[in-house]
């Protein structure tokens, strides 16, 4: 399976384009091949994220304000919830940005683009 960003190039970023900044964590085997909240397959090595009220297919840019890596995802399920944390990954976003050592990392989410909505 591709990378979001593989498929999709995001137009520049610019300072107003920043939606939230807080801590992101990731996650994977243990849900692996189940159903997210969006009704996807979660797929572990893929480049999906979870978070509480972003809505389902919006394309997001993560960077991890410790190292400046990022990488684009796409929001198919609810979480995290754990307090203080803004963002799941699935373990394959996690490692692109450099965060599997540590669990967890300080990150900045840009919507890149908002789900196509039904007419």
């Amino acid at each position: 399976k591709k990378p979001v960003s593989d498929w999709y190039s995001p137009p520049a970023m610019t300072p107003i384009a920043v939606y939230q900044v807080g801590v992101a964590s990731y996650y994977g085997k243990e849900f692996h091949g189940r159903r997210t909240a969006s009704s996807d397959v979660f797929d572990q090595h893929g480049w999906t994220a979870a978070h509480l009220d972003l809505p389902f297919g919006a394309i997001v840019r993560v960077t991890n304000l410790e190292n400046t890596r990022h990488c684009i995802v796409k929001i198919n399920d609810r979480g995290p919830f754990v307090k203080g944390r803004i963002l799941d990954l699935a373990q394959g976003a996690a490692k692109e940005l450099g965060m599997i050592q540590g669990g967890t990392a300080r990150v900045q989410i840009q919507i890149v683009k908002w789900p196509d909505r039904p007419p």
